[in-house]
């Protein structure tokens, strides 16, 4: 069998990483893929820094411009590892396929909100499009969903998809820190950039979920259909309040197939310590799969960094270097999008309010009104002065549809009754 030769484009952090394995492994990866892995060429606008820092020869360097490389007859495959979604990096993927060559990227943003036709393209070209790196990292939740499951019905993904918000609120939970104490330790530490909004807000999150619903599901969903929530607004209390009902705070990715329907959101979510996800901490990811045939699940992994990122484009090289002649599988689209206030969860909601008589009254008759039972009324905390008062309410399963007009309720009722708008968290068993 003839030898698949490869171009990177991009040698930094990541891209460093894959050509660092590809030429340190390169016997034993040729004899996984059963034919020669050659790495032929590298693209980098400073080569010198790529070779000091990952010890590369410099051979693989080339002056040719990233066009000449696409067009290069004797490569097979195309690493792309310059990130960012901007039009050059749209256009450059979209042309290694066009060109007749297979593409692996760890591009989440791009292949999330811009990578319709790139997906189309392999598909019409028969060529195979590698993104395991894209969610979740050394995880191979990809190859899971696509290979491993292929005989079964995946009824629901959970999961905690960004290790950036789950080191922060783990110092929240176990440090007791507030979140601007929490984000500054992770930006510290290294586990935050220094503009951290794509992490917090669940946009990076966002990105990983929308390619597990088309590998799962067959749904094409954009950013805007998406539900999304980040972590900015979780406080002290609200992880008190969590642990009051033996349960901690993480970011959710979530997804739950019912009704011929596919209801998908991220957001902060008050997962039960009988759930694996409340154990798992700090800068880790974990996704949970519960399926119609062999039941629940669990991958947990580092979901980020360079050697765990490159072993996951490597892994995909070595797969299309066996497989690469066998087309690739792509899941029909069979469901549609459902709307996230119409799915049942049991509910956390947290209320701040001024310490007047009859408040629990109220807020509890507006919420059964709307056919809530409600599990548990946790305990008051009163400010300082005592002026105003902290509580939550735990329902049994129920819509955030009804939640809201229950709040809309106790606003006609009394309307100077809350000071803020309720935090309304789903919990996740």
């Amino acid at each position: 069998m003839k030898p698949l030769n490869i171009a990177i484009l991009g040698c930094g952090t990541v891209g460093g990483g894959v050509a660092k394995i590809l030429t340190e492994q390169k016997e034993l990866l040729s004899k996984r893929a059963g034919r020669e892995i050659n790495l032929k060429v590298i693209a980098e606008l400073n080569p010198e820094a790529a070779i000091k820092r990952f010890g590369l020869d410099a051979k693989y360097f080339s002056k040719n411009s990233i066009k000449e490389i696409i067009e290069m007859q004797d490569i097979d495959l195309v690493v792309e590892t310059m990130g960012g979604k901007s039009d050059f990096v749209h256009d450059t993927c979209l042309n290694v396929l066009k060109s007749g060559k297979n593409l692996v990227t760890a591009n989440k943003a791009l292949l999330a909100e811009r990578g319709a036709d790139i997906f189309a393209e392999a598909e019409t070209k028969n060529l195979q499009l590698g993104f395991e790196a894209a969610v979740c990292g050394a995880i191979p939740i990809i190859k899971g969903i696509k290979e491993c499951f292929t005989g079964d019905i995946i009824e629901q993904v959970s999961g905690i998809m960004n290790g950036t918000s789950n080191y922060i609120l783990t110092q929240m939970q176990y440090q007791g820190l507030d979140f601007a104490e929490a984000l500054k330790l992770a930006q510290q530490n290294g586990y935050a950039e220094a503009d951290p909004s794509l992490d917090i807000n669940g946009g990076d999150a966002s990105h990983k979920l929308i390619l597990l619903l088309k590998l799962a599901f067959g749904l094409k969903v954009t950013m805007e259909e998406l539900s999304i929530a980040g972590i900015q607004n979780i406080t002290k209390s609200d992880m008190d309040f969590a642990k009051e009902i033996n349960a901690s705070i993480k970011l959710i990715c979530f997804a739950k197939l019912e009704d011929k329907q596919v209801y998908a959101m991220v957001r902060p979510m008050v997962v039960k310590n009988d759930n694996i996800l409340s154990s798992v901490n700090f800068a880790v990811n974990a996704v949970r799969l519960d399926n119609k045939y062999s039941d629940t699940h669990f991958l947990i992994g580092k979901g980020a960094g360079s050697s765990e990122t490159a072993m996951s484009i490597v892994s995909d090289i070595v797969f299309i270097a066996r497989h690469g002649d066998v087309p690739a599988y792509n899941e029909e689209p069979k469901y549609t999008l459902g709307d996230s206030k119409k799915v049942s969860f049991p509910y956390l909601i947290s209320f701040r309010t001024n310490n007047l008589p009859g408040t629990t009254g109220i807020i509890t008759t507006a919420i059964g009104k709307q056919g809530i039972n409600i599990e548990t009324v946790g305990h008051n905390r009163f400010s300082g002065s005592g002026d105003t008062a902290d509580f939550s309410i735990e329902t049994e399963s129920c819509t955030l549809e009804a939640i809201e007009k229950a709040i809309a309720e106790i606003r006609t009722a009394k309307s100077d009754l809350l000071l803020e708008d309720p935090k309304i968290l789903p919990i996740l068993y």
